[in-house]
């Protein structure tokens, strides 16, 4: 028995030992630009790992790990090392760090974390994933691939075709939500959204939609729901693949999860328009069996999971409009403010709004915005493909990146107020065309004319000046809400194209409560809800629809 535990503390202690060299040693950096040199850098500060378990203990607090991570840069600095389990990790805070991580340096940053979740989630490989690969060639052939329907620019007929799409199922999402709430009862909303959503993506890329009540179709929306939720949680088994054992029954969840919808992309769309043998390519599905016979290269899976990926989207949509739902209650003044816009682009309530209506509805989108920033979605983590620097400091090849944007869009550097919701910060004024435009000054005193000008009342989205208007500020450099570099997120037009359509017209229809407005608790550092968050009460506004 002696000998047994001796043997173990003597195992545990050279462990350690290896786990302080790899924490304290210097990196050897080999650069050939312009000619060969090596040098040798400093890692990081950071906290001092315990063995095993790294420097999980300190994500184990009831903090969400975005307002950790902004505790730990008040000791550390804006650049920190920590350790989670065996995995090197470093945390850049501030906007000239992670502008060197995605951008000046993004080459050697191609990298995601190699969690087992993510390959369960993928057929067994999460190279499978567009957002959860390594970056590779294969990557930018999908993304080049995606662009064009995924991005369109504001004049393509796809944007026409997205705004069109979009206003179709909101009426039908109005007119289910309707129907189910005949008597102003709490009523679990998401599900309808998520469907909305859902159907939003399917007819813009594959040119089908799905009636609310088709079974297979809800059980899809349902398990590509639960897969964001999941996609946006952390587990110990990340850092401790050891611990894969005792998470058998979650991975075959996740598998499960991911094969269902699958199968239902296979059989329900797939299947169905290989079937119709399309010669013109007319959505973003034409788009991908076409390339099967033109580039070699693409294998019939590749169009599976982009397509799984891409329709998986709409949970982003479907959650930030939930989340911005939640907001309005919190603030119904806000909520009031974006009906009172509502009312005046569509003659009343006369009308439903289209993507025509974004620039006459600035302080919507701005609400939407403000809900991107007080969220703080992670940006997904990102890991160095070899051994590199970053400000100084070593970063050896694999370790994880996270990029804390929390800090960023609740630094008092960038953000008057940053803990109050405040969508007045997004807007400035301008002037009409071929009108003289403001000052400095007057930029520069803007977000503070908007607050006092929309808190007094509604009208005050009109400036006095006749020649001035409102519209999104421009020049925002340090709000990164879909990342930045050559993985910035390609459906960013889907996500608030779609969320402006939702939200505009369900507050053009209804007016939305919740009883118990105290109780309602916000997780920052995340934009997924639970599948069954909030029940809300929608009254029906004294409108015409």
């Amino acid at each position: 028995m002696f000998i047994l535990c001796y043997l173990l503390i003597t195992s545990i202690s050279f462990w350690y030992l290896l786990v302080l060299n790899k924490h304290f040693r210097k990196i050897k950096v080999i650069t050939n630009e312009p000619t060969k040199t090596v040098k040798f850098y400093e890692q990081a500060p950071g906290p001092l790992p315990w063995p095993i378990l790294g420097n999980l203990n300190l994500l184990a607090s009831q903090k969400a790990s975005a307002e950790l991570f902004t505790d730990l840069s008040k000791k550390f600095g804006n650049i920190y090392s920590l350790t989670l389990g065996p995995t090197k990790c470093i945390v850049v805070n501030n906007l000239e760090l992670i502008k060197e991580v995605l951008n000046q340096n993004g080459k050697f940053f191609g990298g995601r974390p190699n969690f087992m979740r993510y390959h369960k989630l993928f057929g067994g490989d999460r190279n499978n994933s567009l957002a959860l690969c390594d970056w590779s060639i294969l990557q930018k052939r999908r993304r080049n691939l995606a662009r064009r329907h995924c991005s369109p620019r504001d004049t393509s007929p796809y944007y026409i075709k997205m705004s069109n799409i979009g206003c179709s199922e909101v009426n039908i999402l109005i007119k289910k939500l309707s129907e189910s709430n005949n008597d102003n009862k709490h009523i679990p909303i998401k599900s309808f959204v998520q469907r909305a959503c859902a159907n939003m993506f399917f007819q813009y890329m594959c040119s089908m939609r799905f009636e609310y009540n088709d079974p297979e179709f809800c059980e899809v929306v349902e398990y590509f729901d639960e897969i964001f939720w999941e996609i946006n949680q952390g587990y110990a088994v990340d850092f401790l693949p050891w611990l894969a054992p005792f998470y058998k029954n979650h991975m075959n969840k996740l598998m499960h999860w991911s094969s269902t919808i699958r199968s239902f992309i296979l059989k329900r769309i797939i299947n169905k328009r290989e079937e119709l043998n399309y010669q013109q390519e007319d959505d973003f599905t034409d788009a991908l069996l076409n390339s099967l016979t033109e580039d070699k290269n693409v294998l019939s899976d590749t169009i599976m999971f982009m397509l799984e990926d891409f329709i998986g989207g709409h949970s982003a949509v479907g959650n930030l409009v939930m989340l911005t739902l939640i907001y309005l209650i919190k603030h119904p003044n806000v909520a009031k403010k974006i009906q009172f816009e509502t009312d005046s682009v569509s003659c009343n309530g006369q009308r439903t709004i289209s993507f025509n209506d974004i620039e006459n509805m600035p302080y919507t989108m701005a609400t939407i915005l403000e809900v991107l920033r007080c969220s703080s979605s992670p940006i997904v983590p990102h890991v160095a493909t070899e051994d590199t620097a970053i400000c100084g400091y070593g970063v050896a090849k694999d370790t994880i990146v996270f990029i804390n944007n929390h800090n960023l869009n609740h630094n008092k550097l960038y953000w008057k107020k940053p803990n109050s919701f405040q969508p007045e910060r997004f807007l400035e004024h301008s002037n009409a065309k071929n009108e003289v435009q403001p000052t400095s000054n007057e930029i520069r005193n803007c977000e503070n004319s908007l607050t006092e000008e929309a808190s007094s009342n509604i009208n005050g989205l009109i400036t006095k000046k006749k020649s001035q208007f409102l519209q999104i500020r421009k020049n925002m450099p340090y709000f990164l809400p879909f990342s930045i570099g050559k993985r910035t997120c390609i459906g960013q037009n889907l996500v608030r194209g779609f969320g402006f359509i939702l939200v505009a017209n369900l507050l053009r229809h209804f007016d939305i409560h919740y009883e118990n407005v105290n109780n309602i608790e916000i997780n920052m550092g995340c934009i997924a809800l639970p599948a069954k968050p909030i029940p809300i009460v929608l009254v029906k506004r004294n409108k015409s629809i």
